[in-house]
């Protein structure tokens, strides 16, 4: 006897997109009649995630843009607030379903989450379906339109008010499928652009995003990645020369399955204690200087200029990442990776449970990064790509008259300098938090100690060659560093 069609809920998580869903897809080849749901536990949200005012805001824009689209194919998103299992009990008996279909994820709480509803199908009598989602969605097929039109009003996207959520956001990224297929569209249109990138020779403090800005639609599903994987490489099969990876775009797509590959086989990820690929680290606590590195007070304008954008737009360069990681880390407040963590995954729209804990992990050379001499200059590094500070003077506008000469060391300004300048350091702007020098020299000789000490867990994701994403950095220095000579301690200062 054939099976009869499913009365399914398909339950939306990440994936907020219609391209390239083959959960949905399957959804919809098997049911008679499927509810497009999103279930917004709010309870669920803030203990799995620590989400801030603009990473709630492109969620309920995304949220929006998905239900225009579906409305488009005569559906629509039903977003229910509750509890997940509350939510899928009522809902089951409601409309009699038979099947919940929902995308697979690696995130240990969502895989919690899956378990709950398998052992809820069981108990009350419907088939569960998850996919990872390999092979490609057709477009063209349509969605079944629910029935009782009436519920797209009875379960609306809230508005940020309904969440008592401030409004008016700064950031320039608006979330959606819709706007990341836009910006897609916009970049792939520049082949050659596409074919030669190179993303250690982007500019971390360029006025406009000098890598592509499509990792917050890739964060929440709004675009796909295997769509934007195939059509690089259509790109570069026209191509006679283009850039490979680690450093093409298709290298960053690679590094985003590594980290999702060791994130789903690793216990502990996110955290030092009970993480073995992790070295334990006796970090300093220190609340004060957090506080001053999180708000952008630490007065080095190259690094509070960074986390003021991250503050304004919830995105920064990924250089600019590893400088202000750096920077709190193992270069100079040593306080650990996982305080700076929560900071990004609460502001940043691409937070990512795997990349946001790995790239932690790498920059405070605790797993994976092993070049740990390497220390960015909170002042040299970012003057070599914006002299005239440009950048500061956009981020940290109380600096906008000062000399290029001392925009990036405002404390080293005459007296008179800082009054023409309207900004006197100490009173205006704050003096630098920590002496870098003697601090990055401190943490050297601790770091150096903790490998020596803990050399088996170095060594298990240990890479003889040098961090692929700084090559460029490193090819660039290497006739000064052929002048200098090797230093006993083999240092390098970006």
């Amino acid at each position: 006897m054939p099976n009869m069609p499913h009365q399914t809920i398909h339950l939306f998580r990440k994936g907020l997109r219609i391209h390239d869903n083959p959960t949905l897809l399957a959804a919809l080849e098997s049911s008679e009649v499927v509810y497009p749901v999103y279930i917004l536990d709010r309870k669920f949200l803030i203990s799995a995630m620590n989400m801030g005012t603009l990473r709630w805001h492109f969620l309920l824009q995304s949220l929006e843009d998905l239900h225009r689209n579906l409305t488009k194919l005569g559906s629509c998103l039903l977003v229910i607030q509750g509890e997940y299992e509350l939510v899928l009990r009522d809902h089951v008996k409601k409309w009699n379903i038979t099947q919940v279909t929902l995308d697979a994820e690696i995130e240990p709480f969502y895989k919690e989450m899956e378990r709950t509803i398998q052992v809820l199908g069981e108990e009350m009598g419907f088939d569960v379906l998850s996919l990872m989602g390999h092979t490609l969605y057709d477009i063209r097929r349509r969605c079944k339109p629910v029935p009782e039109l009436h519920l797209a009003e009875c379960y609306r996207v809230p508005l940020p008010e309904d969440l008592e959520i401030p409004r008016d956001p700064q950031s320039p990224w608006r979330g959606g499928e819709t706007e990341g297929l836009q910006r897609l569209e916009q970049h792939l249109k520049n082949q050659g652009w596409i074919a030669n990138f190179t993303k250690p020779k982007t500019i971390p403090n360029s006025l406009l995003p000098s890598t592509t800005g499509l990792s917050p639609y890739f964060s929440l599903g709004c675009l796909s990645v295997r769509s934007f994987f195939y059509r690089l490489s259509n790109i570069y099969a026209q191509s006679k020369n283009h850039s490979l990876p680690p450093v093409s775009l298709q290298g960053q797509l690679l590094w985003r399955e590594f980290f999702y590959t060791v994130a789903s086989a690793t216990p502990n990820f996110t955290k030092m204690a009970g993480n073995p690929i992790c070295l334990q680290i006796n970090w300093y606590q220190d609340a004060e200087r957090l506080h001053k590195w999180r708000m952008a007070q630490t007065g080095f304008p190259w690094i509070d200029a960074i986390m003021t954008q991250l503050h304004q737009e919830g995105w920064i360069h990924h250089l600019a990442r590893h400088a202000v990681a750096c920077f709190l880390t193992r270069g100079d407040l040593w306080i650990s990776w996982e305080e700076g963590m929560k900071v990004f995954e609460e502001m940043l729209l691409d937070a990512d449970y795997s990349i946001n804990a790995g790239n932690w992990m790498w920059l405070s050379a605790s797993a994976f990064f092993h070049q740990y001499t390497r220390i960015f200059c909170p002042v040299r590094f970012g003057k070599r790509t914006d002299p005239e500070g440009q950048y500061i003077r956009k981020y940290l506008p109380v600096l906008t008259n000062f000399p290029s000469k001392y925009i990036y060391e405002p404390w080293t300004a005459p007296e008179e300098a800082q009054k023409q300048a309207g900004c006197i350091i100490g009173q205006d702007y704050p003096l630098p938090m920590i002496n870098h020098k003697e601090a990055s020299d401190h943490n050297l000789q601790l770091m150096k100690q903790v490998r020596e000490e803990q050399y088996g867990t170095a060594q298990l994701t240990r890479d003889d060659m040098d961090d692929p994403m700084e090559m460029g950095l490193k090819r660039e220095r290497s006739e000064e560093n052929s002048k200098i000579g090797k230093r006993a301690r083999n240092r390098e200062q970006t």
